[in-house]
């Protein structure tokens, strides 16, 4: 049991720096969304990515309009609740 520990930290301190090496070494992810590429098909799918982190960003605000609203609404709702609760225990 007291080998498992160090064993363990060990491999995942490897995993990390093994898989920050690739993302540092992979040419994808350090060209710039702005750059154009050549290719008709690349520039499609960069599209597609942008308008769908639009849409992620719009869907994630309403989300967070809808939760709130709700969360309004329960406070109401609790409230209305403990008003009828007390009014029949008196």
């Amino acid at each position: 049991m007291n080998h498992i520990v160090p064993a363990v930290l060990t491999g995942s301190v490897a995993l990390m720096i093994s898989a920050a090496a690739w993302a540092q070494g992979n040419p994808a992810s350090s060209v710039p969304a702005t750059t154009e590429h050549p290719d008709a098909i690349v520039r499609m799918h960069q599209q597609v990515a942008v308008a769908n982190r639009a849409y992620d960003k719009k869907v994630a605000a309403a989300k967070k309009v809808y939760d709130h609203k709700k969360a309004e609404a329960k406070k109401e709702r609790d409230a209305a609740i403990k008003e009828a609760h007390g009014a029949a225990g008196s």
